[in-house]
């Protein structure tokens, strides 16, 4: 057995035990479906696009998420191929949609983590902090649902931030360029 599975594995089944609740669970399942596809996100997105005061936190937060999809979806997915917690622990119980890709990273999570933080690093601090925490109630709700381990959570809130992060240096890096190409124009 893969070393980190025997502390998740018994974590994921404490959960089911001692934290799932029938008054929790539905909440648990709406909170995991701001996550799906990515829709909320866009939509949040788009939202910040259409509106001249917060486009650029749009820009920020809309190349975040297309970022993380290429990373999380199209590479590490692939690339790592781990198995859902519920194929390695059959005793755990899944109480959504089963997923029908690898388990690491948690692509809801990611993308909530790459939208919050490239809202953060434009410059909403307030309102990137907020969605920090919501993008962790979806990340836990991925675990209580016993679709991923805690390390793909963990996992997809990196990539996500780290996505952010890349977003925003080359934001920065093509602001930086175009202030050289204006200046180059202003001298001739």
């Amino acid at each position: 057995m893969h070393p980190l599975w025997q502390i998740e594995g018994p974590s994921l089944l404490w959960i089911q035990v001692n934290l799932r609740q029938d008054w929790l669970t539905p909440i648990m399942q709406v909170i995991t479906r701001f996550g799906d596809g990515g829709i909320f996100w866009i939509g949040f997105c788009i939202l910040l696009l259409c509106i001249p005061k917060s486009r650029r936190t749009g820009i920020a937060a809309s190349l975040s998420l297309a970022l993380n999809g290429l990373v999380t979806n199209a590479c590490l997915k692939n690339i790592i191929g781990r198995i859902r917690p519920y194929v390695r622990f059959p005793e755990l119980t899944v109480l959504t949609t089963i997923p029908s890709d690898s388990s690491f990273p948690s692509g809801h999570t990611a993308a909530s983590f790459a939208v919050a933080a490239g809202v953060y690093m434009a410059g909403w601090k307030k309102t990137g902090v907020v969605l920090y925490v919501f993008s962790g109630v979806i990340g836990f709700s991925r675990i209580y649902l016993g679709v991923h381990f805690p390390s793909d959570v963990i996992g997809g809130a990196v990539v996500g931030v780290l996505c952010a992060w890349g977003a925003r240096k080359f934001i920065d890096l093509a602001g930086k360029t175009q202030k050289v190409q204006k200046k180059g124009r202003k001298r001739k």
